[in-house]
Formats: C-alpha cells, sequence, structure tokens
C-alpha cells in the first residue's frame, strides 16, 4: 500500500494526539540543540489555537526536567486579531505568553507577535516591518500551524493568494464563529487580524501542520489528496520540501489510507475493513446488503476481498450479520424472566440490574447524545446514575444570570425572607454585568449563579428521563473553572473526583462522550479524565463487569461500521427524549457556542439518530424511527487517557 499514490503532502498518523504533539515537540527540540551547539540561532514561527497547546506542554516539560534552553530562540507569532490590546485573554500573545514563552528562557525581546493595539493608519507599515523582522533573523525554521475546517492557515482565508504577505485581512463568517466561544459571543469577535501571508508560511524552511480529532477529517482530505487551490489555503503546503502534517487517527479518518486502503493496493482484512468496504459498496449502489452481487463487487475495484472469502454472499451475511446483531432494545441486558426463545445474547445478561453511570461532559450532554438509552435503561429497572462533569457555566448568556439574580432577590422580598447579602448581590450581577467588557471573565458570583442554572436544568432534564435526584452528582471536576473557554490541564483531583465516584457505584456499565469534534475541547478532556480512571480502577474485583461504552451525538455520530451497539428509538421515546433536552432552556434557541453547525442541539441529535436508523434500513436491516449508537472501550484504542 502506497498512499504517496494519492497523498500530496507527506502525512505522519499517531495513535493519539498526545503522541503527536510529543513527535513535534522532539522534532524543535532537536534542532534548538543542535543550533545552540553550532552557536546559531533557531527560528521558530508559532501557531496558536487547541492543536499546539500539547506541543508548548512538552517542550515546556523539556524545558524544566531535560534543561532544553531557548536562550538561542527567535519567536515569529502567524497571526493577531485586530483590534486587540496584547493583555487581553483572548489576545494571541497572551496565549502565547501563557503556553510558552513566559514559562522557558527566552528573552522577551526575542518573541514577536502581530501588534493588534497599533493604528489602524500604522498597520500596513507594520506588515512590512514584521517581514524585514522575520528575514534579518535569518528566516523561520520550522513553522507550526494549525488548520481551520475551511482550510484556512493562520488567519488567510480561503480566497487567500498564495504569495500573500503579512497583512491585515477581514475574517470570514466561519471564522469567526470558530472564535465565538473565546469571546463569549461571535458578536464580540473582531472583524480583522494582521495574518502573515501564505507566501510568508511557505518561505519557512520546514512547516509542521497539526490537526487532531474527526472535525478536522474532512479538509484533511482535500487539504493533503485534493489539487491544490485558492480555496483551500491549507493546500497550498502541497510540493513545499519541508511540509509534513501530523495527525490523530481520528483526523487521519478520511484519508484514503484509512477511509479506503483497497484501493492503494494489497490490504489486510479485517473485521472493520471489510464492514467499511461492504457498507461503503452497498450504500454506493443503492442496494441493501444482501442484494449485493459478485459483479458489484468486481466493479469497485474489490475482487481481492472478493477472493479472499470466496463469494459475494458470505461477506454480505457476515457483515449483515454482524449489523443485526449490534442492534438491541435492552442496552442493559434483559433480565431472564423475559427472555424468549431465539433472543440473541449479550451485555451481561446475567447481572440484572445493573448500576449505570453516565458521564455528561456538559450539563446537556447526556440527554442530546443518548436520551433515548438513558430512558430505556431507567424504564428496564437499571440503577442509573449521571454524573455532570462541569458547570457549563460559560454558556450561560449574562441577560439570564441578571434575570435569575433578579428573581432570587424578589423572592426573597416578596415572602418576607431574610437572605443575608441578597440585595449586595443582585447589584453586584447588575452593575457587573451591565458593565462588563467584551470577553471579559465574569465575576466569582456571577459564574456561581450561572452554574446554578445548569444545575437546575440537568436535574429537571434527568427527571424527564426518570433518574431520581439522589442519583445525580454534580462533580465540578477542577480543571474546567477557569471562567474562560481555555482550560487548565488535567490534574491529580480530576482523576481522583472521578476514580472516587467509580469506587463508590462500582458500576457495570459506564457511558462517556466520544465525539471528540466538540470544539471547545471539553469532551476530550472530560473522556480523558473517565479512561484514565478506569485505568486506575482497572484491578478492582468490580471493574472485571464492567463494560464502557462511548456514546456521540452533540458534534457528530459514529460511522456504522464501528457501531457495537444499537438502540433503537420509538416515535414516543424520540419525544420523550426532545422534552428532555428542551428543558435545558438556556440552551434552547440559541446557544452561546453553537460551533459551526447552527441547528440547535435537539435538532442536531434527532437529524443525526434518524439519518443512523435510515442508514440501517437502507442495509437492509429493520426500519426504526431513530437509533443511537455506541462503541465499546476496551483499552486499546487511540483516545486519550
Amino acid at each position: 500500500m502506497d498512499p504517496n499514490s494519492v497523498e500530496r503532502i507527506p502525512v505522519k498518523i499517531f495513535a493519539r494526539a498526545s503522541d503527536a504533539s510529543a513527535a513535534v515537540a522532539a522534532e524543535i527540540a532537536q534542532l534548538i540543540r543542535a543550533r545552540a551547539s553550532e552557536n546559531k540561532p533557531c527560528v521558530l514561527g508559532l501557531a496558536t489555537g487547541s492543536s499546539p497547546i500539547g506541543v508548548y506542554q512538552e517542550l515546556v516539560r523539556m524545558h524544566r526536567e531535560e534543561s532544553l534552553s531557548f536562550a538561542g530562540v527567535t519567536v515569529f507569532a502567524l497571526d493577531e486579531f485586530y483590534p486587540m490590546n496584547p493583555q487581553e485573554l483572548q489576545s494571541y500573545a497572551r496565549i502565547l505568553r501563557d503556553s510558552l514563552t513566559d514559562l522557558v528562557d527566552i528573552a522577551p525581546a526575542n518573541v514577536h507577535v502581530p501588534d493588534g493595539s497599533i493604528a489602524r493608519e500604522d498597520v500596513k507599515q507594520f506588515c512590512i516591518d514584521y517581514e524585514q523582522r522575520i528575514v534579518d533573523a535569518g528566516g523561520i525554521d520550522i513553522q507550526l500551524l494549525g488548520v481551520s475546517k475551511t482550510g484556512h492557515i493562520a488567519c488567510n482565508e480561503p480566497g487567500s493568494d498564495r504569495n500573500s504577505r503579512t497583512r491585515m485581512i477581514t475574517l470570514d463568517r466561519f471564522t469567526r464563529m470558530d472564535a465565538a466561544s473565546d469571546f463569549f459571543g461571535a458578536e464580540n469577535v473582531p472583524r480583522h487580524a494582521i495574518t502573515m501571508g501564505v507566501g510568508t508560511i511557505l518561505d519557512a524552511r520546514r512547516i509542521f501542520l497539526l490537526a487532531f480529532g474527526e472535525g478536522k477529517a474532512p479538509i484533511i482530505v482535500r487539504t493533503v489528496e485534493d489539487p491544490s487551490m485558492a480555496g483551500v489555503p491549507a493546500s497550498f503546503l502541497q510540493g513545499h520540501v519541508g511540509a509534513t502534517v501530523w495527525l490523530d487517527e481520528a483526523a487521519a479518518s478520511l484519508l484514503t489510507r484509512r477511509q479506503s486502503p483497497w484501493l492503494l493496493g494489497e490490504t489486510e482484512w479485517d473485521a472493520e475493513t471489510t464492514r467499511r468496504a461492504v457498507i461503503g459498496l452497498a450504500t454506493a449502489n443503492g442496494k441493501a446488503i444482501l442484494k449485493l452481487t459478485d459483479q458489484d463487487y468486481n466493479e469497485a475495484g474489490l475482487q481481492d476481498l472478493l477472493a479472499s472469502h470466496g463469494d459475494s454472499y458470505g461477506i454480505n451475511l457476515s457483515v449483515f450479520r454482524h449489523l443485526q446483531a449490534t442492534i438491541t432494545g435492552w442496552p442493559g441486558g434483559k433480565p431472564d424472566r423475559i427472555k424468549q426463545a431465539g433472543d440473541r445474547p449479550g451485555h451481561r445478561d446475567d447481572i440484572f440490574p445493573k448500576r449505570v453511570v453516565v458521564f455528561s461532559p456538559h450539563p446537556d450532554d447526556d440527554v442530546i447524545s443518548m436520551g433515548g438509552t438513558l430512558i430505556r435503561l431507567v424504564d428496564q429497572g437499571h440503577q442509573v446514575h449521571i454524573a455532570y462533569q462541569t458547570s457549563g457555566n460559560i454558556a450561560v448568556f449574562d441577560s439570564d444570570a441578571m434575570r435569575f439574580a433578579e428573581f432570587a432577590a424578589d423572592f426573597c422580598r416578596e415572602f418576607g425572607i431574610q437572605a443575608s447579602g441578597m440585595d449586595d448581590i443582585e447589584r453586584h450581577v447588575d452593575e457587573f454585568l451591565r458593565n462588563k467588557r467584551s470577553g471579559q471573565i465574569d465575576s466569582d458570583q456571577v459564574q456561581r449563579i450561572k452554574a446554578l442554572i445548569r444545575r437546575g436544568e440537568a436535574r429537571e432534564g434527568a427527571r424527564c428521563c426518570g433518574v431520581d435526584d439522589d442519583k445525580l452528582h454534580f462533580l465540578n471536576l477542577p480543571f474546567y473553572q477557569t471562567g474562560r473557554v481555555q482550560k487548565q490541564p488535567l490534574g491529580e483531583e480530576d482523576y481522583q473526583i472521578t476514580v472516587d465516584l467509580l469506587r463508590e457505584i462500582q458500576p457495570h456499565q459506564i457511558y462517556a462522550a466520544g465525539d471528540l469534534s466538540d470544539p471547545h475541547g471539553t469532551h476530550r478532556t472530560c473522556l480523558s479524565a473517565i479512561l484514565q480512571a478506569c485505568v486506575r480502577c482497572s484491578d478492582d474485583p468490580w471493574y472485571q463487569d464492567c463494560i464502557v461504552w462511548l456514546y456521540r451525538g452533540a458534534w457528530q455520530e459514529w460511522p456504522i461500521e464501528q457501531i457495537e451497539m444499537a438502540v433503537p428509538l420509538s416515535p414516543r421515546e424520540v419525544d420523550r427524549k426532545r422534552v428532555a433536552i428542551f428543558k435545558h432552556e438556556s440552551q434552547k434557541d440559541r446557544a452561546l457556542f453553537p460551533g459551526t453547525d447552527l441547528r440547535e442541539f435537539w435538532q442536531r441529535a434527532e437529524s443525526r439518530n434518524r439519518e443512523t436508523a435510515q442508514r440501517y434500513d437502507q442495509l437492509g436491516l429493520a426500519e426504526y424511527e431513530a437509533i443511537e449508537g455506541f462503541v465499546k472501550w476496551d483499552g486499546n484504542s487511540g483516545l486519550e487517557i
């Protein structure tokens, strides 16, 4: 198999984003040390955003633990919002200082960032001077890049010229929506930025483009495999002799070498690859799986698969039976008293009822992504607990916080309740929010009010699913409690809180969010906390009977070939799930951080669940109103732990 036949840029794929970040950091460290040994400077072009954070964390670790010195390093940042004070939390200058340059021994004079605070009439000359500073430093040795879902690099929007230089640019709608969470609303995002041009980036001797998560998979295919075009500025890296794309398995999932490896040559036909090929073939031909013929396989270039199994019927039947076996209306298993002849075994039916823990990264992910399954587990008699990992307080509109503070104060006055300090809190909230600057972190009192709003909504959503109040756990993991979108790394306290809950409940089933395309990164971090906790509990006697299921729905759905448990929903269950989601009123109509999908969360979930059911139907399986899909975690996946 030769991916070079379709990939126009060298690609390195790692099991985990952390592995890729460590490898990139090692390359940078090697260059820094080599230049230091020659008494020569090392010039780095650095990006901000979520993708390079792991690289910076590893470089800081090497500085502290392995004596990696940045004394001879000069840094040029890719871009900066305009206008933007460099001290603001959203400033790329501030982010770069907080994540790297203030944590190592680099000279402040060697750190260069576009200045978002200069007068507009001075921007053009500043950009000319910025280019000259790069030249005077000897040019950039390694340029680190992320890539947006629209394919822009730095702030070079689609349509940017290949030869463009450092300049001011107007940000398009999608870029501003991507940045909305950092500014507590798209309306607060600056409309312009100062950015290195595509030509400036291409002048670097080596270029490392990083992309992690399923959300980046579609643009990576366009960047790496499609012809270079101005509509995808990242594709201009094609032909650069020093460019490399660094991916985790999720971001690489749609590359031909992963999606259709049989098109590149000899293939190892394991079970998942076979399912992917057969499901793709049936979908492309508009046929049910059991109707596929030898001719269909041959015309699609699947002769090797056909030859390895003998005939199409045997392959079809194997894949069909697998999909059929994934469908279960009893996600917790079926008790012996109601089993019937012919029931398919599974899910440790000998343990009933089961203790179940559903982890919800935000207060609404449980009902959005697996609300139907949650309802079934409760209705079928299992002991269901929900653990809300974070408060979700940053996703509440200021107007809601003000309304609730006023209600609390009015309530106390109406009933003559002496609540010490209530009037003071109301005045503080009113004054703070009316004078709040764009992107300013909320005060502690406002954060706590917003957290209480989301906690109340979570209770109501859970009650709609039949979960008792005493089985709701609000963990408030410390990593999240920064008051801003950028969070702290997971710490020992985060892990211990999760371990303590698991050991208290000793569940037979754990459900966790596996959709890593959450643009804010909270899902990925919360999943890491759960999986690390599972590793720590793996020798506990109770854990030997425990299964970990990963759900999706808020941001994307599992591909059919990966689903290992498919829970069908009736029209009534879809309605009940919708009502549970509606209880999260602060996220209704318009969520504060919707991402680039402008549909409401209930609409996204219903659409994805119905599409999954339709795909099962089109492949020749039973027809259902909707299906929620799950994948089992066995400790050997590429997910971050």
